[in-house]
Parts: C-alpha cells; structure tokens; sequence
C-alpha cells in the first residue's frame, strides 16, 4: 500500500442520488495541490430521471456511471486521484434539469457531468455547462442539434457548444436506419406516423420520414400525441382506416407500450416501432401484445459485445436492483471519458490538478480515445460519438431480441 495524499474526485451524476465522499478537517478543494494528510475532492455529476415515468432508464444510468467510478478507484485509474459521484434527479422534465446544471456549476468540486437522458433536458443545460466550462457528456441524447446546431439539416453545421460530448449516436442516423429496416427488411411501405411533440420524438420523426419516403414507402396519416397521454382511442381509429402496414412512434415507451397494446386490442396487428426511447423492459411490461415490434438502439447490442463482458459481470456482482438498460454501456463510458480526460489533465501537470481544472478536462476529452464498454470511444469536431452503429430489436418471447445490427448508409 502506497503512503501519500489521496485527490478524490467527485464525479457529478446527474440523476437521483448523491455519494459524498467522507472528507476529513484537511481535505482540499479541486485545484489544491494537497499533501499529506490532505485530499483533493472532485465531483463528477450525473443528471437523470431516477423518479418518473423513465426512472428504469435513469437509473441504470446513475448506477453505471457509480461502477465506473467504483472500478476506476479500485484500480487506481488516476494515480492521488479518487472519484465519487454526485447525482440529481431531472425527473425527465427541463426545468429541473437546468436547476441541476446550475446547482453542479455552483460546486467547484464537479469537474464533469454525465447526463441527460432526454434531448429536450440537454437543451436546457448545454448553456450554463458551456459558460462554466464544465464537460457533459450524454449517453442518451440523439437529438442531432445539440451538437451540429438548429441548421444542420440543410448541411449547415456548427457546433454551438464546445463543452457538449455524447456517447450516443444521432437521430441523423437512427431515423433513416429504422426506415431503411422497415422497407428493404420488415416489407413494409405504409407508415402512420405519430410522434410526442418533445425534442427526441418530433426530430427523430423527422428524419425517419425523410428517408423512409426517399426509399419509396408512403406516409398514411400524421398525428401528435401528448408525453403524458394513455387513451389513444381516436389515433386508434385512424390508423385501423389509413390502411397502414406499419406505426412509427417518435417518443419514449411510457405512451408507446400502451398505444402499442390498444392498436393491438383494436384488432389493428400491425407493428408499431421506435427508437431508443422504447427500447426498454418496461415497454414490454407496459405491453403484454408487444410480440413483433420493433426499436432501434444507437450501438452493437452490449450483451453481444466482447469488451461489454465484464461491464456486464461487474454490474451484476454489484447487486444493483435496477437494470442497467439501454444506455448503461453508454453511462459507463461517458464516466470513463470523464476520468481519462483528468487523468491527461493530472498528468500534464506534474501529477497534480490546476487550480482551475474544468476548461482543461474539456480539451482533454475531446481528445480522448480509449477502447471501452460499447467499443471505441471518441469523438469527432461536433463532440458527438464516432461510433455510427446501430441495432434493431424487436419483441420475441416477452423480450428484445436483436433483429440487425448494422451502419447507416446514407
């Protein structure tokens, strides 16, 4: 056992739960240089739903982002340098996301931020992270303007915040992926579209029906939807008269599983798919007449992926009561990126933090590189992913099963 000072670094998750650390009367801030008997403290935030209707997602966001930090002390990651977690609840909703930022901003300690789960949150935070030079990296958000800006449909791209990294791919790929699924694969070329009106939802349906029309299918009927509604009689009706061989929902699986499961009842039998927002156990718990829909997911299927393996083992040793879902591998890299960025940071500085550390983690980390749970890890000039893979599930035997895993060709 090595005898020097401890850094401990607070990793600030956004999401519902808070790990301080046990500080002693001697304990350091962020920046300090620390010495013996002394402790430099770091927090790296995580912000997500733990309570609400997407609490599944949340959590298993939060509590992948504690392994890391958990692995990344164990082994000592970061050489005087230990990590904790702080994590505030969003409850998937835009106003408290922006109080968090806020409140991690406020904390010297956070030297970064993993969250949010929701595109429409990200838009409230992106700011105050930004101004701060605070480093947030989302391995949820695919709305494609977080990071190339309101114009890059029309090919104008311009990163408008330098601090904004994810994980995640874009809508940009996943929406044309999905309809180049249903039309080439499923055979189908009659949509009702239907999306929830929120950042997510409304883009990626978007950009599934730009693509979708491009390879010849057709869009039957067009309607809107509250997050909040559950009595999806009337779109009910319309889709049985629009003569649709497919529904495609732009939206999250709290409304998906129970407008699935009416259409179902209605005697409409026809698949209903998502994106990522759906793709989830508690759709299929939502959802007893699930069997044959489809989602799409950003990444190869981390239960089939070699480097998730251990990811897998050591969240189950854990003894987490909650999955690690759809975007654990994802939480467990952003983290990871988090602390490698500190580490350059550490590293270049003669072994020790700068007094003001955060802009620094940020050029770190879009510099990093590293092989991780859900593949290789790094980032392009938008600070989005450079992983463009993506898989199709759907429902088998009361579970997601992959259907194709693949690269979008535009």
């Amino acid at each position: 056992m090595r005898h020097r000072a401890a850094v401990v670094v607070s990793i600030a998750v956004i999401g519902a739960l808070s790990l301080t650390a046990c500080g002693s009367r001697d304990e350091k801030k962020s920046g300090d240089s620390g010495s013996a008997g002394g402790a430099t403290t770091v927090t790296i935030g995580v912000d997500a739903p733990l309570t609400g209707d997407l609490s599944a997602l949340g959590l298993g966001i939060r509590n992948s982002v504690e392994l890391a930090v958990k692995k990344a002390n164990e082994q000592n990651e970061v050489p005087g340098v230990k990590f904790q977690i702080k994590a505030l609840d969003d409850t998937a909703k835009p106003a408290p996301g922006q109080q968090n930022a806020t409140q991690l901003v406020a904390d010297n300690n956070v030297l970064g931020v993993v969250g949010p789960l929701n595109s429409s949150v990200a838009q409230s935070m992106q700011q105050i992270f930004n101004d701060a030079n605070l480093v947030e990296i989302s391995p949820a958000n695919t709305g494609v303007a977080l990071s190339q800006g309101e114009k890059w449909a029309s090919g104008d791209k311009k990163r408008p915040f330098k601090s904004y990294f994810r994980t995640s791919t874009t809508d940009a790929v996943q929406g044309p992926f999905a309809a180049q699924f249903l039309v080439k694969d499923a055979k189908k070329t009659k949509v009702f579209l239907i999306d929830d009106q929120k950042t997510y939802g409304a883009g990626l349906a978007a950009t599934f029906k730009g693509e979708f029309t491009k390879q010849g299918g057709t869009i039957v009927g067009e309607e809107h939807v509250n997050p909040d509604d559950r009595d999806f009689a009337a779109i009910v009706t319309k889709v049985k008269a629009s003569g649709a061989d497919a529904v495609y929902y732009g939206g999250e699986y709290p409304a998906a599983g129970p407008l699935s499961l009416q259409l179902k009842d209605a005697g409409v039998t026809i698949p209903l798919m998502g994106g990522d927002g759906i793709q989830s156990g508690d759709f299929i718990k939502l959802n007893p007449k699930s069997q044959g829909d489809f989602a799409t997911a950003v990444g190869l299927p981390v239960e089939q992926l070699p480097t998730a393996a251990k990811f897998i083992a050591d969240y189950k040793a854990a003894g987490y009561k909650d999955a690690y879902e759809t975007y654990g591998g994802y939480s467990y890299d952003s983290a990871w990126a988090i602390i490698q960025g500190v580490k350059a940071v550490v590293n270049g500085n003669g072994g020790k933090l700068p007094a003001s550390p955060r802009a620094a983690v940020v050029d770190a980390v879009q510099k990093v590189t590293f092989d991780g749970v859900t593949g290789k890890v790094s980032f392009d000039e938008f600070g989005d992913t450079t992983n463009k893979q993506l898989t199709v599930y759907t429902v088998k035997d009361g579970k997601w099963a992959v259907e194709k895993s693949g690269t979008f060709s535009g």
